[in-house]
């Protein structure tokens, strides 16, 4: 038997407390606290360590798609249905996560999202084709979405507040670090191996993940028993999954590639299907059997801090897509040297994130997130001005402001907002903030994608070269981007520190 972090409550079938046995709970988990330090240390580094694992592959397929178009005898929009179907399951599996992880404890979940994990992996190693490595993407994210809600719930449930931005720093590592080298690493092993490997290589390490969290892994959250709600997930797959998908196909409709009114009907299905799930939680969370509670944004705090995100989101995730068009189709570069020079930006976000962590800890989210959001808008701004004459040196720098400035503001807005909810709400919160992750990145891509090819277009009817006139659809694609930001300044002004918020309690704040 595993030990829990309160030894004389039942944690398998508890109710959902009141704010007078939460405080006792609360006392309880506190008074056990150096007792289960160490232990909750430990849990925390492997969900951090298999959460690096299963980040990295979200990103590593990009730079293989022309590989894939030549081995597999597919077409491009085939082939890029391997980040596609990646990101859409994302979209539909994060928002049951809420209710996966009140129901079944630490333990369980970490096996079955790393064996989901594994068993995609070498599926994908061993396809003898597109479908069956396109069913091992999908498994493969199936793990993947169940496993950054649960390591942000176990470190709300286990972490003082005191220390949550120290330790949300290392978060932001996982989040930036595996997603930025992830395109360098398929660069490299591309550049001497068979696409196989990029799954091969990672196979071994998903496993010992496996073997090492299961034997070390504990149940340190608690659960409570409650029944699914199946029209919930229906409503949540066809609502996040449409709109994701819709989004998906911006490009493809702006360039004509896209079946006719594919996009519009993916993206009224996804508006139908949201607005319908957020009815039905509305009216579920009344008797707390909501699939995703919103009462989270009862937080004005949190529902700020998302909004940011969001904006944050979607800057990130269209500079990820614009800026190696532009090095590769403007300035001339090879994809490897491409993923080289974006490499340090990565790193140097992902390695700040515990410095940025124990200053929030010291001084809050405001001083961070302001001088943050104003470094973002400056590099935007800066990047309208790109064109084919721009030097690499200058999109290395502002590559490597950009990710500092989003340093800045990561690793703040998700403690912030996290730390702004009732604990019982973690997990949806968690579940939350992976889904306008997922959306935002989607919509960013989208949105820039966009105005890159109708700037293209009209730069090219205008009388433009080829690569000036990509360089000009770039060009306002980045100058979208700066006017987004703008709003993030505004917003980082609205953004407190969190009390410790009770069971019970709204945080109005």
């Amino acid at each position: 038997m595993t030990e829990r972090a309160v030894p004389d409550l039942d944690q398998t079938s508890s109710p959902i407390p009141t704010a007078s046995t939460a405080a006792a709970e609360d006392a309880a988990v506190r008074a056990h606290q150096p007792e289960h330090g160490a232990r909750n240390t430990r849990v925390i580094w492997l969900l951090l360590a298999a959460t690096f694992v299963v980040f990295l592959n979200e990103t590593i397929m990009g730079v293989a798609i022309p590989h894939l178009v030549v081995d597999l005898d597919i077409t491009l929009e085939a082939a890029q249905w391997l980040t596609t179907g990646f990101m859409l399951t994302m979209a539909i599996v994060i928002p049951i996560t809420g209710f996966l992880l009140q129901r079944f404890p630490t333990r369980p979940m970490f096996i079955t999202a790393m064996s989901l994990f594994s068993a995609g992996t070498a599926l994908a190693a061993v396809a003898p084709g597109f479908e069956v490595l396109l069913a091992g993407r999908v498994v493969q994210a199936t793990g993947t979405a169940i496993m950054m809600p649960l390591l942000m719930t176990t470190l709300m449930t286990v972490v003082a507040p005191a220390d949550r931005g120290r330790f949300m720093g290392r978060v932001s590592i996982v989040m930036s670090v595996a997603p930025a080298i992830g395109p360098t690493i398929s660069g490299l092993i591309l550049s001497f191996l068979s696409w196989r490997y990029m799954f091969v290589l990672v196979l071994p390490i998903a496993l010992a993940m496996l073997v090492i969290g299961a034997r070390r892994v504990e149940n340190v959250s608690e659960t409570r028993r409650m029944p699914i709600d199946v029209l919930s997930v229906v409503l949540s797959a066809f609502g996040f999954g449409g709109l994701v998908y819709g989004l998906s196909l911006v490009g493809g409709e702006v360039a004509g590639t896209a079946p006719a009114g594919a996009m519009w009907i993916s993206l009224g299905v996804g508006a139908a299907g949201i607005a319908a799930f957020v009815l039905r939680q509305l009216m579920l969370q009344r008797r707390d059997r909501a699939l995703l509670d919103l009462r989270t944004f009862r937080s004005a705090n949190f529902s700020v801090s998302v909004g940011l995100m969001v904006v944050m989101m979607a800057a990130l995730f269209g500079t990820i897509i614009v800026l190696p068009v532009f090095l590769q189709n403007v300035l001339g570069l090879e994809p490897l040297a491409t993923g080289l020079l974006l490499l340090p930006g990565g790193l140097a976000m992902g390695l700040l994130g515990p410095t940025v962590g124990r200053l929030y800890d010291r001084f809050g989210p405001r001083p961070l997130l302001v001088p943050g959001s104003i470094g973002v808008s400056a590099v935007l701004w800066g990047l309208t001005t790109v064109s084919e004459t721009t030097s690499v040196w200058f999109v290395l720098a502002a590559h490597i402001l950009l990710s500092v400035s989003l340093a800045f503001m990561f690793t703040p807005l998700f403690t912030s907002a996290l730390g702004s909810i009732e604990p019982r709400f973690y997990s949806h919160g968690s579940a939350i903030v992976g889904t306008v992750q997922q959306v935002a990145g989607a919509a960013g891509t989208a949105l820039f994608i966009t105005v890159l090819a109708s700037g293209q277009a009209a730069a090219a009817a205008a009388g433009a070269s080829e690569v000036a006139a990509e360089a000009a659809g770039i060009q306002q694609a980045f100058l979208v981007g700066a006017i987004l930001s703008l709003l993030a300044i505004v917003g980082a002004f609205f953004v407190r520190r969190p009390a410790d918020v009770p069971e019970g309690a709204h945080a109005g704040h």
